[in-house]
C-alpha cells in the first residue's frame, strides 16, 4: 500500500540506521514529543536498534496523559448528574481521577457514552432535547478544529442542551517549558507529524533560535522515525539548529490554514494545567466569549473543583523526559493498565503503557 509499505521496508530502514551509526560520534538525548511516535519506536523495536550514543526520551505529546486531574474530576462531577449524557472518546474512560474514572461512573449508572467524533455528540444532543449533552473536548492542535466545529454546528442548529468540557492544549508552549527547565536534558526534538499537518511548522523556528536545538518534523512509520533521528543527529553533530521537515508527504510550512481559522474563531489562548507537570502559561485554549454558552465548566459550575496529584506516580517526570517508566517504583506492580495510578499507563499513546505492553524494563 502506497505510503505504508515503502515506509516499513526493512532494508530501507537498515540503510538509514547504518547512516546514523556512521554519523554519531558522541551521546545525544532526543525527545519524540508525540506518544504515537513513542509507541511506534517500541512496537517496531527501533529504540533497541539505535546506537548506544542515542538516548530517546518521551515527551508530553499524549493528550489523554496531560489532561489535568482537576478536569477529570470535573468531568466525573458533571457525568454524575442524572440530567446529563456525558460523551467522550473511549481512551478517556479509564483515566483515573481522585475517586474513580468515567468507566466506573458508567458502571454506577451515569450516562457516559463513547463517541468517535464530537459531531456524534451534537447528534445525540439533537436527539435528546430533554438531556444535557456534554462532550469532553480533549486534545492537541490535531483534534482542535473538529472539536471547535462541534460548537459551531451546535450553535447553527440552535441547540441549547449541548456543551463542551474543554481540555485543549498546544505543543510549542510545552516545548518551551521543557527546554527552559534547569533540569532539561533534551538536545533535539522530533516534532509530532499530525500536529504539524494542522499547524505547519512556522511556530518552531523561534524555538530553535532561542534554545539552539534542532527540531525535525517526523512521521510515524519506521522509515519516518529513523529519518527523523538521522536528520536530528546530523544537526547535533554539526552544531546547527534548524527546523527540518522529514514528513513532506503530509506537512507543509504553513499547515492547514482553514483548520487554523476555525481554531482562531472558536478558541482563545489561556493558561492550562498539564497533569503531572503543572501550569504552563498560554499553553491551552478556551472558548471565546461568543461561545461561552457552550462552556460546560460554567454551565455546571464545576470550575472550583481542585485536586492533588498522586505522590507515587512519576508521570510528570516521564512526560518531561527526566525519567523512564521502569524507574517508577509502582511500574508494573501497583500501576498496571488494569489498575493505573496515572494516565500514562492508560492511554494508547502513553509512555508507561508502551513500556508495559512491549515488555521494556529499562
Amino acid at each position: 500500500m502506497q505510503f505504508v509499505d515503502e515506509f516499513r521496508d526493512k532494508q530501507l530502514v537498515h540503510n538509514v540506521l547504518d547512516e546514523i551509526r556512521r554519523t554519531v560520534t558522541r551521546p545525544w538525548v532526543i525527545m519524540e514529543i508525540c506518544g504515537g511516535q513513542t509507541h511506534a519506536f517500541l512496537h517496531y523495536g527501533l529504540d533497541q536498534m539505535l546506537p548506544p550514543e542515542i538516548e530517546l526520551v518521551h515527551g508530553p505529546g499524549c493528550p489523554v496523559c496531560v489532561t489535568s486531574l482537576e478536569l477529570i474530576d470535573r468531568a466525573l462531577a458533571i457525568a454524575a448528574r442524572p440530567d446529563v449524557i456525558f460523551t467522550s472518546f473511549g481512551d478517556m474512560l479509564r483515566v483515573p481521577g481522585s475517586t474513580g474514572d468515567l468507566f466506573s461512573a458508567r458502571a454506577a449508572g451515569a450516562q457516559v457514552r463513547v463517541v468517535y467524533s464530537p459531531l456524534d455528540a451534537v447528534k445525540i444532543a439533537a436527539e435528546n432535547p430533554d438531556k444535557e449533552v456534554v462532550f469532553f473536548a480533549i486534545g492537541f492542535e490535531t483534534t482542535g478544529p473538529v472539536n471547535a466545529m462541534s460548537v459551531i454546528q451546535a450553535q447553527a442548529m440552535g441547540l441549547k442542551n449541548f456543551s463542551v468540557l474543554v481540555s485543549q492544549v498546544c505543543v510549542p508552549p510545552a516545548m518551551h517549558a521543557i527546554l527552559s527547565s534547569p533540569l532539561n536534558r533534551v538536545q533535539g526534538f522530533l516534532a509530532a507529524g499530525h500536529v504539524s499537518t494542522v499547524m505547519g511548522y512556522w511556530e518552531y523556528p523561534p524555538i530553535t533560535e532561542q534554545y539552539k536545538i534542532p527540531i525535525v518534523v517526523t512521521g510515524f512509520e519506521p522509515l519516518d522515525l529513523m529519518q527523523g533521528i538521522l536528520l536530528t543527529v546530523r544537526q547535533l553533530e554539526k552544531g546547527t539548529h534548524e527546523v527540518q521537515n522529514a514528513y513532506p508527504r503530509a506537512v507543509t510550512y504553513e499547515g492547514n490554514k482553514a483548520a487554523q481559522a476555525i481554531l482562531q474563531k472558536v478558541y482563545e489562548s489561556c493558561d492550562r494545567n498539564w497533569r503531572g507537570i503543572g501550569k504552563i502559561p498560554m499553553s491551552g485554549w478556551k472558548l471565546r466569549d461568543a461561545y461561552r454558552d457552550f462552556d460546560a465548566e460554567k454551565r455546571f459550575k464545576v470550575s472550583d473543583i481542585k485536586t492533588k496529584e498522586s505522590e507515587i506516580c512519576i508521570s510528570g517526570l516521564i512526560l518531561q523526559g527526566l525519567k523512564k517508566p521502569p524507574e517508577c517504583p509502582a511500574f508494573g506492580m501497583l500501576c498496571t493498565p488494569q489498575n493505573p495510578l496515572g494516565a500514562t499507563m492508560v492511554s494508547s499513546e502513553g509512555a508507561c503503557a508502551a513500556y508495559y505492553r512491549y515488555g521494556r524494563t529499562a
